[in-house]
Formats: structure tokens, C-alpha cells, sequence
């Protein structure tokens, strides 16, 4: 077997572990709230945001302020999803994998709880 063959071997093991556990454990999400609360954001890594919330109170902030607050609160979501994905995924993956989602915009550190429990999984 020449070395084309057994990266795509793999490729192929890696991409059967993660769809598994992907399947057991449900989509990963992020999420994030201002601290009023008054916005949140929920996101799935490197995607748009899913859910926003704004509560009555949020609309007293004007057109731009909301707005401005609306993009703070989902850059913070899509870093929470980016963390979670990758402190899921580094699990499954050997070093130089989980090095490279680093790479591509899935940087591993810590994960902002804002909201008191887990998001990996729940209602949305």
C-alpha cells in the first residue's frame, strides 16, 4: 500500500470516529449572551448564527447600538462553537490534526460558560 493509500485510509477513519460521535453526542454549539442579557447568540462552528435573542429591554439600545451589540454577542458564539468543536474533535484526532484545526480557524482554549450549563447539546 503506497503512503497516497494510507492517508486516505486515514482520512477515512478519522471522518467514520467523528460522524460517530457526532451522531452520539448531537451538534456542537456555541453560545454566548451580553451581560445584561439582553442579546444572546447561538452558533454552530463556522456558520451563521442559528438563534438570536433580544429581549424587550435590547430595544430601548437604538438601531445601531443593537446592532453593534448583535455582532459582539455572535463573534463571542462563534468562538465558544469554534472551541467546543475543536475540544470535541481533539479526542478523536492524533496531535497533528488537532494542530491543524488551529490552523483553520478552530483555535483550542478555554470555553466561555456564560450561560451555566453545557450547550453541546440541549434545547435551542
Amino acid at each position: 500500500m503506497d503512503e497516497t493509500a494510507r492517508a486516505a485510509d486515514r482520512v477515512a477513519e478519522v471522518e467514520a470516529r467523528v460522524s460517530a460521535h457526532i451522531a452520539r453526542t448531537g451538534p456542537v454549539l456555541g453560545r454566548a449572551s451580553s451581560a445584561d442579557g439582553a442579546v444572546t447568540v447561538v452558533s454552530a462552528p463556522g456558520a451563521p448564527p442559528r438563534e438570536i435573542r433580544i429581549s424587550k429591554a435590547a430595544l430601548n439600545m437604538g438601531a445601531d447600538a443593537l446592532g453593534a451589540e448583535i455582532v459582539r454577542v455572535a463573534e463571542r458564539a462563534a468562538a465558544d462553537a469554534a472551541a467546543r468543536m475543536h475540544q470535541s474533535l481533539a479526542r478523536l484526532v492524533d496531535p497533528a490534526t488537532s494542530r491543524a484545526l488551529d490552523d483553520i480557524g478552530f483555535p483550542a482554549g478555554a470555553v466561555e460558560d456564560d450561560f451555566g450549563t453545557s450547550y453541546l447539546r440541549g434545547p435551542r
